[in-house]
């Protein structure tokens, strides 16, 4: 299996694994928010951090933009999803803080707009959202760019990811095993198909949680999860709809702390004497005949 190189940072088999905060849409359209949340995932030691980006009159119908819904910023699903959108100044003051602070920030990008709009960053990389996976026009724009992919499988069947990768192909290509809940239940997790993607496709394979609680993530990285993806907020409390699928900046860091441990912990797989255990071997041996 070939690894998949981000920047100055290679992820695949045998590598630590590479750890995203999705900010998503947590910042709730305030870019001061949003600057608070690059700070915490990046003094809670994440890789990188992660946006949306849309052209809200092109993912959406004007049906459903024009669908009641209450939110702070009107009520309507327009006022909600153009309240929520950051355009350019925004993103250079991302942009910006981020190269300060030494950490990468890419976007899932839903449509070709998009992907043109954020190319302007010089991106280390896109991630396709689980909603676009079967969107195979985005797909080849995307692989256009040139840039590494991270493919997320949620709501998604086995036969449409082995179309999604005819499309892509398999080079500069990680596949995030996901259940795109939010928050999502324990039973529908299915962590044990993590192992069977890595054999079925040949590529790396990470996690994108949206469950409450840590150790599942922890868990994905022990069965060979090579990116492990949450969603970070300052407060789950906080109004949004992602805000309680999220892990607080607190979390994150134990999260990485665990994560660490548990790849040193897991070792190289051949069995052999420590010299540790020597002094206890000569003290408790038994030899039978």
């Amino acid at each position: 299996m070939k690894s998949v190189k981000i920047r100055d940072r290679v992820v695949g088999p045998g590598q630590p694994a590479f750890v995203v905060a999705e900010i998503g849409i947590n910042h709730n359209g305030d870019i001061d928010l949003a600057k608070k949340l690059v700070i915490a995932a990046a003094s809670s030691g994440c890789d990188a951090v992660k946006f949306q980006k849309r052209t809200v009159d092109v993912v959406y119908s004007k049906v459903e933009l024009d669908r009641p819904r209450e939110s702070p910023f009107g009520t309507t699903n327009r006022n909600l999803k153009y309240g929520l959108e950051f355009g350019y100044g925004q993103y250079v003051e991302i942009d910006r803080l981020c190269r300060s602070l030494d950490i990468m920030w890419y976007a899932s990008c839903w449509d070709e707009g998009s992907v043109e709009f954020i190319e302007q960053f010089d991106p280390p990389c896109y991630k396709i959202a689980s909603a676009c996976l079967t969107d195979h026009n985005l797909l080849r724009h995307h692989r256009k760019t040139g840039r590494p992919l991270i493919l997320s499988t949620g709501m998604s069947t086995l036969e449409q990811i082995d179309r999604a990768l005819e499309v892509l192909g398999r080079e500069d290509l990680i596949i995030l095993h996901c259940t795109s809940v939010y928050p999502a239940s324990l039973d529908e997790l299915n962590l044990r198909i993590i192992p069977k993607l890595i054999e079925r496709y040949d590529v790396p394979v990470g996690y994108s949680g949206h469950e409450v609680g840590l150790y599942t993530s922890l868990a994905a990285v022990v069965l060979g999860a090579c990116l492990v993806e949450r969603h970070i907020t300052l407060n789950r409390a906080m109004w949004g709809t992602d805000q309680a699928a999220s892990v607080e900046p607190h979390g994150i860091a134990k999260l990485i702390k665990a994560i660490r441990a548990t790849e040193v912990a897991l070792g190289d797989g051949v069995k052999r004497l420590y010299e540790s255990e020597v002094p206890v071997m000569k003290k408790l041996r038994r030899v039978g005949l």
